[in-house]
């Protein structure tokens, strides 16, 4: 059972991560990805700052931080950028 929740808030913070940073979701495998190693690098990012989460919200808030950061960094070295509207 932690494993499929592991997958669910992947899946949601990869969409979330992907709303945020003005585009759109990259299919549920990829929004998968992208929030599991968005929960690492926010894991890792709020420790350094002496953060801690805890609780499945807070698992939630710190993959979406760490999916968002994983976002900008993809998209500063890939020279994708969004135009807007």
């Amino acid at each position: 059972m932690n494993a499929l929740w592991f997958l669910i808030i992947g899946a949601v913070a990869g969409w979330a991560a992907g709303k945020l940073m003005r585009g759109h979701g990259f299919g549920i495998w990829v929004d998968i990805i992208v929030g599991i190693v968005g929960a690492y690098v926010g894991g890792f990012a709020l420790r350094l700052l002496g953060f801690a989460a805890y609780g499945t919200i807070g698992e939630l808030i710190t993959s979406i931080i760490g999916a968002v950061i994983l976002l900008w960094v993809v998209r500063l070295f890939s020279g994708n950028t969004v135009e807007s509207k």
